[in-house]
């Protein structure tokens, strides 16, 4: 655990609150000020996030690698989300199968920028080629972005019309089950086939140490 994870950590708020700022406004919150807010109240958030759970993991030593997994998550969702709710505004497409396609570019944005935060930051995958795992991580997120677009689809199409939500709020809620599930996959996928080499060599090396 360093220092510079903390800041490292709050950098990564700051963007967030970028990056949400499209969701924002897609869900009706024209405020300026609370707009202009956002990127700093993202890094507060980031700092104080990480440093709880690296409190947590003076205990738990697994909870350091998974508190900068969620932090970098949150920071690819909300790129998700605010790509997707920008392209939604600009398009006028909230439904339908047409969404699918609507929905990949903010997943591919997120994923290079998941890849590089991953490899660098949160697995520290020490090849010194930058780009060696990127196809197994392509493999896996492409599986996390038929599983995302699929419940996208699946909710605003055939769950929310059932129901009193306003489409721009369906298409958020969708989006929200959409990245629990499709997180899931990614890290298990990440943690145990993309970046398995790094975790074995520091499972052995840790275990000849005296």
């Amino acid at each position: 655990m360093h220092k510079t994870d903390y800041a490292i950590g709050a950098l990564i708020g700051f963007f967030a609150g970028i990056f949400a700022i499209p969701t924002v406004l897609n869900l009706g919150l024209r405020d300026a000020l609370t707009l202009l807010a956002l990127p700093w109240a993202g890094a507060v958030m980031g700092f104080a996030g990480l440093w709880i759970v690296y409190a947590l993991a003076r205990k738990i030593p697994v909870l350091a690698q998974f508190g900068r997994f969620f932090v970098v998550g949150a920071l690819n969702t909300i790129i998700d989300f605010g790509v997707l709710n920008l392209l939604s505004r600009a398009t006028g497409i909230a439904a339908g199968f047409i969404l699918g396609g609507v929905n990949v570019p903010g997943f591919l944005v997120a994923v290079m920028n998941s890849y590089l935060w991953n490899k660098l930051w949160v697995f520290k995958e020490g090849s010194r080629e930058l780009f060696a795992a990127f196809p197994k991580f392509f493999a896996v997120t492409l599986t996390g972005l038929l599983v995302n677009s699929g419940i996208v689809i699946f909710f605003t199409t055939y769950l929310a019309p059932s129901t009193a939500l306003a489409p721009n709020l369906a298409l958020n809620i969708g989006k929200a089950l959409a990245t629990g599930v499709s997180l899931l996959v990614n890290f298990l996928g990440y943690k145990f086939f993309v970046f398995q080499r790094n975790e074995t060599t520091k499972v052995s090396v840790e275990n000849q140490r005296p």
